[in-house]
């Protein structure tokens, strides 16, 4: 009898399932949960169902291609193969390809993209920035070869023909289109040269448009600070660029219109105004003439010496009348109210107390009044004040 190692078994086990063609290349359905996105790019989860669960690894080289990611309760379709993991002894599923179950993968991503970059509040409308009523220069971020910038060159040529037009090449479709467009829209901020952006290309499927569903594109419409005008596919396409630019024209040519004024609707447009100018100045500068052929008609400019000398000198008569009556009779009412107040001034006045035979004793230099005979020493020396001059008195005796 022979008797194996642990890791004999394991091998002979792992030998068996590597070998069977089933489970080399098998599609597996499921649910997933415990997903976790290690630091190092790996995906590691579990898929279940109703009845069993399987471990699930995706390497780095697998994961980074996959367009949506993955989450916890969602139903995927997995391809991959079986294989056995020997340091823990256990089989596992090592995933190469990951699908939504029930919808496709681009939709989901950009269903997920959207929903983030809307929490973030990237489609606000208080964020968008007014397109300039008549750009000096506009750029576009496009394909150089591309039916799109043919359409829109023309466009903008036809109706504004001075109009300066600078133009980024970028790829619009491929791995590395999404850098290249947000490079494009970047450059054109670093210059600052240009009032407007446009950028998009023509129609396609979701596939050929998905460089406008990516996050990196969508910052860089956000960040930009010249206003970018999205012109993605036809109309009935939207993109995630569509809802972060401060415009969306539903096509390239749309764009372009949208840009650019047409200069002869402009120059009607300036004729229109300017005939409703001149028809104001003349309205306006009529009504003023005839007030002052109103005022020219007057009694003023038509007799000034009768009115000077007339009507405006008897009001001027009048008015000196009256100006004398209040005149007078404001002195008179003054003249009384001075009179009361002397008389009250008088009845208070010390003077007239001294007038009555009463008089007052101060110290010689008049500074203090002596009102008490306690304060003063014998033989010091008093001024007392009558109605009519001051007696100068030496203190003999004195009683309280």
């Amino acid at each position: 009898m022979r008797i194996l190692t642990v890791r004999e078994l394991t091998q002979h086990i792992k030998n068996i399932i590597d070998k069977d063609y089933l489970l080399a290349n098998v599609w597996v359905k499921g649910e997933i949960s415990n997903f976790k996105a290690a630091s190092s790019g790996h995906f590691y989860f579990t898929l279940k169902d109703s009845a069993s669960t399987l471990k699930v690894v995706m390497f780095r080289s697998k994961s980074r291609s996959l367009a949506f990611r993955p989450d916890n309760g969602m139903a995927v379709i997995v391809r991959g193969y079986v294989s056995v993991y020997e340091r823990d002894g256990t089989y596992q599923f090592y995933a190469g390809e990951i699908q939504p179950d029930g919808t496709g993968a681009l939709h989901l991503a950009f269903e997920q993209l959207k929903e983030r970059l809307q929490s973030e509040g990237l489609f606000d409308q208080k964020y968008k920035k007014k397109l300039p009523l008549l750009p000096r220069r506009i750029g576009i971020v496009t394909s150089p070869t591309g039916a799109a910038v043919r359409d829109m060159v023309e466009i903008i040529r036809r109706r504004w023909s001075g109009l300066q037009i600078i133009l980024v090449p970028v790829l619009v479709q491929g791995e590395s289109a999404p850098p290249d467009i947000a490079r494009g829209i970047q450059l054109l901020n670093r210059w600052g040269g240009v009032d407007v952006i446009i950028t998009g290309r023509g129609g396609g499927s979701l596939e050929e448009l998905w460089a406008f569903n990516t996050e990196i594109v969508a910052r860089s419409i956000y960040n930009s600070d010249i206003p970018v005008i999205s012109a993605v596919g036809h109309e009935t396409d939207y993109t995630i660029a569509d809802f972060v630019a401060d415009a969306r024209a539903a096509t390239p040519s749309a764009a372009a219109e949208m840009a650019v004024p047409d200069k002869r609707e402009m120059d009607r447009y300036i004729k229109a105004l300017n005939s409703r100018l001149c028809s104001a100045l003349n309205e306006k500068a009529a009504g003023y003439r005839q007030r002052l052929n109103a005022c020219l008609a007057g009694r003023v400019f038509t007799r000034p010496v009768d009115v000077i000398c007339g009507t405006r000198q008897q009001t001027l008569d009048f008015l000196c009348h009256r100006l004398k009556q209040g005149i007078t009779s404001l002195a008179g009412r003054e003249e009384k109210r001075l009179a009361i107040l002397a008389g009250q001034l008088q009845a208070l006045s010390p003077l007239a107390t001294l007038a009555r035979g009463y008089s007052i004793c101060t110290t010689p230099d008049g500074k203090h009044v002596i009102s008490e005979a306690g304060s003063v020493e014998i033989g010091e020396k008093l001024a007392v004040r009558l109605q009519k001059g001051i007696l100068d008195c030496i203190v003999e005796g004195r009683s309280s």
